[in-house]
């Protein structure tokens, strides 16, 4: 095995011939390398001694280049003697997703040869049943396509002037979605520095979900602020409500009470809120983002469906974590009253005494139309139907 490097230098990129060459020979045999670039014996000495080769100059009469000889050593070889396939397989063309990934592969990408002795990363959600789905990647898919530009996807400047109370409704609500969008984004947030990088595709979707959530907090402030300088209150029983989807410590389940439960509440808050919408930036808004939630909802969805399904004895600890959370907060207060009267203000879309009977009726069905997904999203998971509008009615006053 030849390598004229000619006036190509070592650091310029020769090394790289040289170290191809070197591994297409076994351990022992020997790569003859030429050139006249200078130091060109001084840069394959320390390369050779550094890679475990050993290093034989033999130099030219007078004054010519000589060429140096190359011995291949067996360090690179002992190196990856103990490498592993970081996949759930024999074949890394297979792709597949360990049950149980080792803390030593790290933050090997799955697929590739990792090196013996690589320290273990303290990864806590290491397990692909409590976590994964295999509709992750087309979640994931979908949620880049539809990413959207705040500045370009939403009409700022339209031209509209609401009555004060209306205004101040709206501004009440938006600080309601403000800071149950917040706690949407810790979650998720939360858990992607515990999942194991070998389920990439959930650390993917969460992410996607962390952004989603980050660019809502920004268009429903920019909302409120759109008139006002201040935004409206927030409640004790609020932030205690939300305090529990923060604290739940195990990912299944705080995916269950969040993106199943509350989020599916909030998409028919938001359907509501862009049915009586009274400004286009209002409605542009709330249908944004109900699109964002619908993909949360469906991934919350389909990671527990096939959790369930291989484990259906956890169906009960699902149950459990609904009734703990309601026994958390029965003494609070719920929603916010200021939130629900603006709620109400906003389907009258005024103070007429049969606007306001029309309005308290819209947010009744609102309530119901609630209930209604949230049964039905149990059932999907598997709960029966008397047990699935137990459960529904025990979800926090406070939606989310």
């Amino acid at each position: 095995m030849r390598v004229d490097l000619g006036s190509l230098g070592f650091a310029e990129g020769g090394y790289l011939l040289v170290k191809r060459a070197v591994r297409r020979v076994a351990p022992g045999e020997s790569v003859s390398v030429t050139g006249h670039a200078d130091d060109l014996d001084l840069h394959l000495r320390a390369w050779c001694r550094a890679e475990g080769h050993h290093f034989e100059w033999q130099p030219g009469p007078g004054d010519a280049h000589g060429q140096a000889l190359v011995h291949a050593g067996t360090a690179e070889s002992e190196r990856w003697a103990g490498a592993r396939l970081v996949s759930g397989g024999d074949d890394a063309a297979d792709d597949i997703v360990a049950e149980h990934p080792q803390r030593a592969w790290g933050l090997a990408a799955r697929g590739s040869t990792i090196e013996a002795g690589t320290p273990e990363f303290d990864f806590q959600l290491t397990d692909k049943v409590n976590v994964w789905s295999d509709d992750a990647a087309h979640i994931y898919q979908q949620a880049v396509a539809a990413q959207w530009d705040p500045e370009t996807a939403i009409p700022w400047n339209a031209q509209f002037e609401l009555p004060d109370d209306l205004e101040d409704a709206l501004v009440q609500v938006m600080t309601y979605l403000i800071e149950n969008e917040t706690a949407a984004l810790i979650v998720p947030s939360r858990f992607i520095a515990q999942l194991h990088p070998h389920f990439r595709e959930v650390m993917q979707v969460l992410a996607v979900q962390a952004a989603d959530e980050a660019r809502h907090i920004e268009v429903f402030t920019r909302r409120a602020r759109l008139k006002r300088g201040q935004l409206g209150r927030s409640t004790i029983g609020g932030q205690t409500s939300l305090k529990t989807l923060v604290d739940e410590p195990e990912f299944a389940v705080a995916s269950f009470l969040l993106s199943v439960l509350g989020e599916g509440t909030f998409l028919s808050l938001l359907w509501f809120i862009e049915r009586y919408a009274p400004d286009p930036v209002t409605a542009a808004v709330v249908r944004l983002a109900a699109q964002d939630e619908a993909r949360h909802v469906a991934f919350g969805l389909a990671h527990l469906s096939q959790h369930l399904a291989r484990e259906p004895e956890f169906r009960p600890r699902l149950a459990d974590a609904v009734r703990r959370r309601h026994d958390a907060l029965r003494h609070t207060a719920g929603l916010n009253d200021e939130v629900f009267d603006a709620l109400l203000l906003m389907a009258a879309g005024s103070w007429d005494h049969d606007a306001l009977r029309l309005g308290s009726q819209r947010v009744m069905q609102l309530i119901h139309d609630m209930d209604e997904g949230r049964r039905k999203r149990l059932v999907r998971l598997g709960f029966p139907e008397d047990e699935a509008a137990a459960l529904s009615a025990l979800h926090t006053r406070n939606f989310m």
